[in-house]
């Protein structure tokens, strides 16, 4: 008699285990719930930010299809846009960030008004460079938080061991320095270059 009690509360034992860890399993095997992302700035300052970066990448495509009215109305509307981005916002991270902030503006401003000034397509493409070379550090410094935008390289943009770099939408290489439409390579360099960096979203 006693024997069999001992088989029953082993067995009672070993099935109390088993149900347990049988449930336990069951609750792991949901869905992990993701943490809930926390914005750093308000709707207003990404979308303006967001604003002033399709201006550039408009200016972008008008360079690669070698159109330089289009990239004047697209600087125009750069400066513009850049105006409304509300960098005050910015105080209420540090100091820095906010002078730092500030000053990039005023460096993609600087650039895109002296762009406005040039006749050649070339000195243009220059001045587009500079611009591009100050937003960048912008997105670095005020946390950007919208879609992974691209950093790109051509190596030869303006000659041999004359590289410059651009932001681009997307990780396709569309070459806005020797285009669509350059007087000695034609279309054949529009691919040329490579992804330098990724900005994603912090």
């Amino acid at each position: 008699m006693k024997k069999i009690l001992l088989i029953l509360l082993v067995l009672l034992v070993a099935f109390a285990v088993y149900w347990f860890k049988f449930r336990d399993n069951d609750k792991n095997k949901g869905p992990k719930q993701e943490p809930l992302k926390v914005s750093r700035h308000s709707d207003g300052f990404n979308k303006s930010v967001d604003t002033m970066l399709t201006a550039y990448f408009e200016m972008h495509d008008a360079f690669v299809n070698g159109d330089t009215a289009k990239a004047k109305a697209a600087c125009k509307n750069l400066i513009a846009l850049a105006d409304n981005v509300k960098l005050d916002e910015l105080k209420t991270d540090t100091a820095t960030v906010f002078e730092a902030g500030s000053m990039q503006m005023k460096d993609i401003v600087a650039n895109a008004q002296s762009l406005l000034q040039q006749k050649d397509i070339t000195e243009m493409r220059q001045d587009f460079r500079m611009v591009g070379e100050n937003i960048y550090p912008l997105l670095k410094t005020i946390h950007y938080e919208g879609k992974t935008l691209y950093w790109q390289n051509c190596p030869m943009a303006f000659g041999e061991d004359k590289g410059a770099n651009w932001i681009s939408n997307t990780k396709e290489i569309v070459n806005p320095y020797l285009g669509k439409n350059h007087p000695e390579f034609k279309s054949s360099m529009l691919h040329c270059g490579e992804i330098e960096d990724s900005i994603k979203a912090q």
